[in-house]
């Protein structure tokens, strides 16, 4: 058997194990599939948000996607990372005959798939708590670039956070930049209705190029006729900007990880 071969089994096997531990973290599951169904499920259910139930689905569904896929990315395999680093096992598999890039690749196909779990339940309850339906000009292509892209700059930020900063520096910062985009990422209130002081940056946070690729993904609220070349002009800003971040997380991460 080749070497190449040999590799993607170790990688295959070392993302089995990723989601096997992912999955009796009981704070992982609530941080990565509760939270954003219940930050769903809640503002659209009550009248805190302008705008009919329908205008409100259509917002806060695809905030709730970008909130799930910060929540993997950053917070859940930042700080599991982190204390990967402190208990000493990023070095013992440093070791091991899997190049680094391996190690990286088996935690992002890990975080890619409880993404697909994530995705599916949200959309599942918004279907059939909340009656939603994606609008008549939404992309499924575009939604899945739009998650690959957001995974990308989010699971590059969390590891970049997670090879220099001490555990308990990355748990403190890790939750206190998931608060930070859930309230200034466009994905429970507008940009337009934050405070004019913040606006500007809440503007160029990943948070807000995610969820507003999300909605344009979606149609949700978007003129039914914008499509075709429309559709791609208004996704290009977002989605460079997202491929912005995640180069620049990416690059700090391989230039300043350390594994122990």
């Amino acid at each position: 058997m080749s070497r190449p071969a040999r590799v993607i089994r170790s990688v295959a096997a070392l993302a089995g194990l990723e989601l096997r531990l992912a999955s009796r973290r009981g704070e992982n599951v609530l941080v990565t599939l509760v939270i954003p169904i219940a930050v769903l499920v809640f503002f659209a259910s009550t009248g805190l948000l302008p705008g009919t139930a329908r205008e409100r689905v259509d917002f806060l569904l695809p905030g709730a996607i970008a909130l799930a896929i910060i929540a993997n990315g950053l917070v859940s395999l930042g700080i599991a990372t982190a204390y990967e680093r402190s208990y000493g096992v990023l070095k013992r598999l440093g070791g091991a005959p899997l190049p680094r890039w391996g190690f990286v690749g088996a935690k992002v196909a890990a975080v890619l798939a409880l993404e697909v779990v994530q995705v599916a339940a949200l959309l599942l309850v918004a279907s059939l708590v909340l009656g939603w339906t994606p609008g008549p000009g939404w992309s499924p292509i575009l939604t899945v670039v739009a998650v690959v892209l957001g995974t990308f700059a989010f699971a590059g930020l969390g590891l970049a956070l997670a090879g220099t900063l001490r555990a308990e520096a990355m748990l403190a910062l890790a939750n206190g930049l998931f608060l930070a985009f859930l309230m200034l990422g466009g994905i429970v209130l507008p940009i337009a209705d934050l405070p004019a002081l913040v606006q500007p940056i809440a503007a160029v946070l990943p948070a807000t190029a995610l969820a507003e690729l999300l909605r344009i993904a979606l149609a949700s609220g978007l003129d039914a006729t914008l499509a075709g070349a429309a559709l791609a002009g208004a996704a290009l800003g977002p989605a460079l900007a997202l491929l912005g971040w995640g180069a620049v997380a990416c690059v700090l991460a391989i230039r300043t990880f350390r594994w122990d």
